[in-house]
């Protein structure tokens, strides 16, 4: 038995987490803000457990991770103008940009929206992990709704536990805030969560 009470729960094989993802299982790794539970949006199964393991409400969308700008053909219909220098400055980075989803994407990630959430994260561990899945992730904070998000391996044992599947230990994250989150409203930038970017010159001085 491992010193979290939970054999072979926490390790480093990113190989091994994404088995645990193409078999419809939920892995929880580091970000550069908090941790992060990953499921595969396609596998439904997965994404109606992920929203029960958090205890979250399903009008609520999950944000998705990219490997590569190239990817969100994939799932947005379109990329705004308005968005185009906020990716090339601050991607990979904690900036999540909200678009019209595609109608392929499952309903439960963009939570009946059609919208939904997209960034690329700087941290190794969480590139590596959409790489070898050569498809976008989930990235929701690994907590209890409400409650604050992990920042270490041993913060997911303790308020998840066996709920996921793997947890890949990167560490502590750097935390602080969450990513920075932006829409676009008749071609206008706004501002729906403040986070790591600060973006007030690009807002006008928001």
């Amino acid at each position: 038995m491992s010193k979290n009470g939970y054999p072979g729960l926490v390790g480093t094989s990113i190989d091994l987490a994404v088995t645990y993802l193409r078999q419809g299982g939920i892995v929880a790794f580091p970000t550069e803000t908090y941790y992060g539970l990953a499921v595969d949006p396609d596998c439904a199964p997965a994404v109606t457990k992920l929203f029960v393991v958090k205890n979250r409400q399903e009008y609520k969308p999950l944000l998705l991770l990219i490997e590569k700008k190239e990817q969100l053909e994939n799932v947005v219909q379109k990329v705004p103008a308005a968005y185009c220098p906020l990716i090339k400055k601050y991607w990979p980075g904690p900036l999540t940009l909200i678009f019209q989803a595609k109608k392929t994407v499952n309903l439960q990630i963009t939570g009946n929206t059609g919208t939904v959430g997209v960034r690329i994260s700087p941290h190794p561990v969480a590139q590596e992990l959409v790489k070898r899945m050569g498809k976008p992730i989930t990235a929701t904070s690994a907590n209890i709704s409400g409650l604050p998000p992990a920042r270490t391996a041993q913060d997911v044992v303790e308020m998840l536990g066996d709920s996921v599947d793997y947890i890949v230990d990167g560490g502590q994250t750097e935390a602080g805030l969450c990513s920075t989150i932006l829409n676009v409203q008749k071609g206008k930038l706004r501002l729906l969560r403040r986070g790591q970017i600060d973006l007030s010159e690009e807002l006008g001085g928001m």
